[in-house]
C-alpha cells in the first residue's frame, strides 16, 4: 500500500456508494468483528468493497491487554477473516475486556476497551498476548492507543514508553489515534493539550506507527467523550500535521461512527487529510 492514501471507516449507510461510485480513497476500514458471521449480507458487501478497494480490518474484541487471555473463538474467527480477504493491516487496542468470574464459568467479556495500567506486569500481558495473535495470523498486527477516562495509582511506565516497548518485545506496529491523545490530554486538565500530545508523537520511535487514527470528540460539562461523531477538531489537524512531519507520510483514516453523515462529508475530511500529506511528506 502507498503510504501517501488516506481512508475512511467503511460504514452500512455507505455500503453501496462506496462500491458503486469507487471514490478515490487509499483504503477503507472495517470493523473486524462485523463479519465473523459464516456468510450473509454482511460478507457479501465486504467482498465488493473488496473488490474496489484495499481494506484495513480493525478489531475491538480482542481484549489484547487482558490477563485471563484470548478468547479461542474470537482468534479463530479472525483468522478465517483476515484468510479470506488479505487485508492491508489488521489491529486492535491496548486494551483489556475479558475476566474471570469470581463463581467459575466461561470468562466474562465486558464488552468495553477498558484501559490497562502502564506496568512491567500489563507490558508482559498485552506483549504475551499479541505474540499469540500475530503467531495464528503470520503477520504482525497494529496496536491502538487509547482514550482512556481513568489512570491507574500503580502506573510507572510513561505511555509513549510503554507503547515503544510493545513494539519492541513483540514486533507489532501502532496504531496511533491522534484523536485520543487529545481527548485523554483534555480529561487530564493539562495546562497546554496540544503540546502534551506534541511530545507523545516526539517520544515514539521512528518508524513504528503503520496507521493513523483522526476523528472528532464531544465536549460535555464535566468531560470530553471520543464519540467518533464529528468533523476533525483545528488542533487535532495541528497535531496531525506535525505527526506527519515527524514519522513521514502514514497511511491514515477518517472515522466517523455516531451521527454519521453524508458520505461526502468523509471524503472531504479524507481530502484534507491528503492534503496535508501531499505538503508535508510529498
Amino acid at each position: 500500500m502507498n503510504p501517501n492514501c488516506v481512508g475512511i471507516g467503511a460504514r452500512q449507510p455507505h455500503y453501496a456508494a462506496l462500491c458503486e461510485s469507487s471514490p478515490p480513497l487509499g483504503f477503507v476500514e472495517v470493523h473486524s468483528e462485523n463479519f465473523f458471521a459464516d456468510g450473509g449480507a454482511s460478507l457479501a458487501a465486504l467482498q465488493r468493497l473488496r473488490e474496489r478497494h484495499p481494506v484495513s480490518l480493525h478489531g475491538v474484541g480482542l481484549a489484547l491487554g487482558s490477563a485471563a487471555g484470548l478468547d479461542a473463538w474470537h482468534l479463530d474467527r479472525l483468522e478465517r477473516l483476515v484468510r479470506r480477504f488479505e487485508p492491508a493491516r489488521v489491529s486492535d487496542h491496548a486494551c483489556f475486556a475479558r475476566a474471570p468470574r469470581a463463581s467459575g464459568g466461561p470468562v466474562l467479556h465486558g464488552s468495553d476497551l477498558l484501559p490497562i495500567a502502564f506496568t512491567e506486569a500489563s507490558l508482559a500481558i498485552l506483549v504475551r498476548n499479541v505474540v499469540q495473535v500475530q503467531e495464528r495470523l503470520r503477520r504482525p498486527i497494529a496496536v491502538e492507543n487509547l482514550s482512556a477516562y481513568l489512570s491507574y495509582a500503580d502506573d510507572t511506565i510513561p505511555e509513549a514508553a510503554f507503547l515503544a516497548e510493545l513494539v519492541r518485545r513483540s514486533g507489532c506496529t501502532l496504531l496511533l489515534d491522534l484523536n485520543n491523545l487529545m481527548v485523554n490530554a483534555l480529561n487530564a486538565g493539562v495546562a497546554d493539550p496540544l503540546a502534551s500530545c506534541l511530545a507523545f508523537v516526539d517520544a515514539l520511535p521512528a518508524g513504528c506507527v503503520d496507521e493513523i487514527h483522526l476523528a472528532g470528540y464531544c465536549e460535555t460539562e464535566d468531560i470530553v467523550i471520543d464519540d467518533h461523531g464529528s468533523r476533525v477538531r483545528p488542533a487535532v489537524w495541528q497535531l496531525y500535521r506535525h505527526a506527519i512531519e515527524r514519522l513521514g507520510a502514514v497511511p491514515t483514516l477518517i472515522e466517523w461512527d455516531t451521527d454519521l453523515p453524508a458520505l461526502e462529508v468523509l471524503l472531504d475530511e479524507a481530502a484534507q487529510a491528503q492534503r496535508i500529506v501531499d505538503e508535508v511528506a510529498p
